[in-house]
């Protein structure tokens, strides 16, 4: 039976100006996608964030491999790998060397075994080539293939990915859907990935769960939402009621 890595109960995170989350449960085992979908503002960086570790919360519980991230934070973190709003990098570094600096925080990844790790996942994002090259000189996509690479490097059990295929061209979206499927099934990585494009989350996802105003009000098998709607896009309005921003413009088709 899968294991469940990551279980929010109850979570809720406000801020002065009265927006955040709240209420927010989810729960997802090993070798599962899942979909966090909502439009900007909606919640879904908050929510990674806190998963994190990067914002305290108000009230709620967050597991991380069954240990409270409150009272348990560094051993919980152990295993979870994380690309949130932009790639954390040392512009004025090569992409090696920004993998290097992040290697040395994993005891495995030191010596040998680490520059072989770090051939493997510049590789696996598309980026040897480019391993002595300065990050501050890359495209905004080749970031993005890095910030991925340094989410990737310590074989992490749990991945944290907000709006992953940013920047992205599209050999390198469908090639990103492949590495984190093959993660999800080779390796029983499981993946949390927040965007607001319905249409590249159905490609990829097992899961979604929707978050609207601060708020997840329906989540299911992608299986079963295809089953009982045209699309995952369609979903989404019919549990927000936003039926009309279709023909607004607001949620056009991603193949339109």
């Amino acid at each position: 039976m899968a294991k469940t890595v990551l279980s929010i109960r109850n979570m809720r995170k406000l801020y002065r100006n009265g927006r955040g989350v709240r209420d927010i449960s989810l729960e997802l085992k090993e070798g599962e996608i899942m979909g966090l979908l909502g439009p900007n503002g909606s919640g879904k960086t908050t929510t990674m964030k806190a998963i994190c570790g990067m914002c305290g919360i108000d009230a709620g519980e967050i597991r991380v491999f069954g240990r409270n991230i409150d009272t348990d934070f560094e051993a919980a973190m152990e295993g979870v790998g994380a690309l949130i709003e932009a790639p954390a990098i040392y512009e004025n570094l090569s992409a090696r060397k920004n993998m290097r600096l992040a290697a040395r925080f994993y005891p495995e990844l030191r010596g040998k075994a680490g520059e072989r790790r770090i051939d493997e996942v510049l590789e696996l994002v598309k980026l040897r080539e480019y391993g002595g090259d300065k990050a501050g000189r890359f495209s905004l996509g080749m970031k993005q293939r890095l910030g991925l690479a340094l989410a990737f490097l310590s074989r992490p059990k749990l991945v944290i990915l907000d709006e992953p295929t940013n920047g992205l061209d599209i050999e390198g979206v469908v090639h990103l859907r492949g590495v984190i499927r093959d993660m999800a099934e080779r390796e029983g990585a499981a993946f949390l990935i927040a965007g607001h494009i319905a249409a590249e989350l159905e490609k990829v996802c097992g899961k979604a769960a929707v978050i609207h105003d601060g708020q997840i009000p329906a989540r299911a098998d992608m299986q079963d939402i295809l089953e009982n709607h045209p699309s995952l896009e369609d979903y989404f309005l019919s549990v927000t009621g936003a039926g009309g921003a279709r023909e607004g413009g607001y949620y056009e088709r991603n193949d339109r």
